[in-house]
């Protein structure tokens, strides 16, 4: 099981998604499977509320909210999973989305900002395992083929 815990970007992911251009918009889906009950350090203030995965994930929502509206970050797709039809049958996403940024270097701006840093303390509290996919922007028909 540990092998599917994804909470944080690795180095290597991290230095490749930086390696992309930064003056593009990305969308960036997000699945996220939260813990039955948030993980906080034993030192952290929310680590006394007890709350659930899917609560702290909330706070982490309110907390780097203001920070993702500012710089130009946008949910363009919320939707819950109801089944798997392609893909393993033991994976379950309680939460999926794609946040939309008018470019990537929008996203470093958010993520290196002091305040998120504070605020991401709680995605890490309730996230059990993850993906977060960057998709760059194709033109093309609406339709297959």
């Amino acid at each position: 099981m540990a092998d599917d815990i994804y909470l944080d970007p690795t180095r290597e992911s991290f230095d490749a998604f930086k390696a992309l251009p930064r003056d593009v918009p990305i969308n960036m889906l997000n699945l996220l499977q939260f813990h039955e009950t948030a993980r906080y350090p034993d030192d952290h203030p929310n680590a006394a509320h007890g709350w659930s995965g899917e609560r702290a994930y909330a706070e982490y929502g309110k907390t780097s909210g203001p920070i993702f509206a500012r710089v130009g970050g946008t949910i363009i797709w919320r939707g819950q999973m109801e089944c798997m039809v392609i893909g393993p049958d033991d994976k379950q996403w309680d939460a999926s989305f794609i946040a939309r940024y008018p470019t990537s270097g929008a996203f470093m701006e958010m993520i290196t900002d002091p305040e998120y840093k504070k605020a991401v303390v709680n995605r890490q509290a309730a996230v059990l395992t993850s993906r977060l996919i960057r998709f760059g922007e194709i033109e093309g028909p609406d339709t297959f083929g």
